[in-house]
């Protein structure tokens, strides 16, 4: 028999836990919160935009929406990727100020949802200024592999945002 203590400790460790969407991208493990996460989707031809950052790979139309698509190997600088059959695009509901919008991220491959205890985030180390680690949340160690968790949020800066406000 299941008593009220026992029912509201269950409830107060499962808010401390969050459930992350883990991909692959270049042999290494990254997630981003599950909320964030609108839609996965296979890699389809873009529409170019000219003018955008070299790791806005183009635009799709989803459902009537302009959605930017960032690929993460070259936001974060990583070695170039064909896009092959495994390749998806994450489409995520990101904040800037005090409005949403969606944009979707290449990965190389889905991987898994794990719920992650608060407690077991650990902090994003600081490299100093030769390393950029501002679009992690943290970092999580899973059977013996790190998880790069980040801060899908911070993944375009309002500077490129704005640059992009025209294509709504």
């Amino acid at each position: 028999m299941t008593t009220d203590a026992q029912i509201k400790n269950n409830q107060i460790d499962q808010s401390q836990i969050e459930q992350f969407l883990t991909f692959q991208l270049a042999g290494e493990a990254y997630g981003v919160d599950i909320l964030k996460v609108q839609e996965i989707r296979g890699w389809e031809a873009v529409r170019i935009i000219p003018n955008t950052p070299a790791f806005i790979k183009g635009v799709l139309n989803l459902r009537g929406s302009v959605v930017p698509i960032v690929d993460l190997r070259e936001r974060f600088s990583l070695a170039h990727s064909d896009y092959n059959q495994k390749t998806v695009v994450i489409v995520l509901c990101v904040k800037h100020r005090d409005s949403t919008f969606v944009m979707g991220i290449v990965a190389d491959a889905v991987s898994d949802v794990l719920d992650i205890r608060l407690d077991e985030i650990k902090k994003a180390p600081n490299f100093g200024t030769r390393i950029d680690t501002r679009y992690m949340r943290g970092m999580h160690v899973y059977k013996k592999n790190m998880i790069m968790l980040l801060d899908v949020d911070k993944l375009l800066n309002p500077d490129e945002l704005e640059s992009l406000d025209s294509l709504e």
